[in-house]
């Protein structure tokens, strides 16, 4: 995908200006590739790209790792160093040569690296970027949304595809997961970031992995999994039963479409993040399974798996057309099932679109 990385700099920069930040040092991270469509080595060998308030930015990397990053000189300078040389060193005079009296360091930025730069500036404030690369990342451009919508059209074949020929009874957590990742590989993704499968009992474990256990008739099994296209995520959780589904089973199914619907509804430009959170919780309170919703309703989505904005209560702020997050309601009932219904959203000027279309009914397999 193409990266506009003059502009993301620049939205980097409107964040530095607010806090009176000279310097911005971004690690290998979700951050770099935002900012240089890559991301370098994350090891013992230093890199990081460097953003001063004005002037022409640059990338510390080690010499062998140059030609990776060759083709942005035009915009970076490239201060290449080589193995007998102290990277730290170069950067501290960098922000000296600048004058920086204040530094930001990303979340990625190693606390080794972080203790040995701050011994070579003692009268420089250090403070955390994470609020200006969050805010810099938070509105999706035009090329990361049709990205999006591109990666949930494959995870909604995914998921046919899997309705359709998949195989529950029988067979074991682990051999779920196999079946999901072929489908994950046929359909262009890098290898999937997780899958997880809990069936039955396993099921009211919402970060269960999966295991070896065989799947029962009558199990609901809860499916969650992400992938990778072009270095964006997609997620998304169904929970399908493996033959007839017990009839409590469907009332509390039933609870949690709702409440996904609820979130939906609530999703338009200017109302607080934590106000769709509590859109799917009223549901599921109301029908008597408040405690058994036991995590927040999404997370946003892009680079990372999980970055802002998070759809938890406290968080007040407001959402804006560009938004991605998850609305994954869930209601988890101790040893005996768990069910929960994923798809990512996107704020737009008319409300909350999603990029899955998969269906959300009730699906038995066998």
């Amino acid at each position: 995908m193409k990266v506009s990385i003059l502009d993301r700099i620049s939205s980097l920069r409107e964040g530095m200006a607010e806090r009176d930040v000279d310097l911005a040092i971004i690690a290998p991270s979700a951050d770099m590739y935002h900012l240089i469509g890559r991301k370098l080595p994350l090891t013992e060998r230093f890199n990081a790209v460097l953003i001063p308030s004005a002037g022409r930015p640059c990338i510390v990397v080690p010499r062998l790792q140059s030609p990776l990053v060759q083709d942005l000189a035009e915009t970076f300078d490239i201060a290449a160093w080589d193995e007998t040389e102290y990277p730290l060193a170069l950067v501290a005079n960098y922000s000296e040569a600048i004058g920086a009296h204040t530094i930001a360091v990303n979340g990625h930025f190693w606390s080794s690296f972080l203790l040995r730069l701050q011994a070579l500036h003692p009268n420089v404030r250090f403070i955390d970027a994470s609020p200006m690369t969050a805010a810099a990342r938070l509105h999706k451009g035009e090329e990361e949304i049709a990205l999006l919508e591109e990666a949930g059209r494959r995870f909604d074949a995914i998921w046919a595809e899997f309705f359709a020929h998949g195989r529950l009874v029988g067979v074991t957590e682990r051999d779920v997961v196999r079946q999901i990742g072929e489908l994950v590989s046929a359909q262009g993704f890098d290898p999937m970031a997780w899958c997880d499968v809990g069936s039955g009992p396993n099921g009211a474990s919402p970060l269960h992995h999966h295991s070896d256990r065989v799947i029962q008739q009558g199990d609901p099994v809860v499916i969650d999994f992400a992938a990778t296209l072009d270095g964006y995520y997609m997620d998304t959780c169904r929970t399908p039963v493996a033959g007839a589904p017990d009839p409590s089973f469907v009332a509390i199914y039933d609870v949690v479409n709702a409440a996904y619907e609820a979130a939906s509804r609530a999703i338009r430009p200017g109302v607080e993040a934590q106000a769709i959170d509590r859109a799917a919780r009223d549901v599921i309170e109301a029908a008597g399974h408040g405690a058994r919703f036991l995590h927040r309703l999404g997370h946003g989505l892009g680079i990372d798996a999980h970055e802002e904005p998070y759809i938890v209560k406290g968080n007040t702020l407001k959402l804006a057309p560009g938004m991605v997050f998850s609305n994954e309601p869930g209601i988890y009932v101790e040893g005996r099932w768990g069910v929960r219904i994923e798809n990512i959203m996107l704020v737009t000027d008319e409300g909350g679109r999603s990029f899955n279309d998969a269906t959300r009914a009730l699906t038995v397999m066998q």
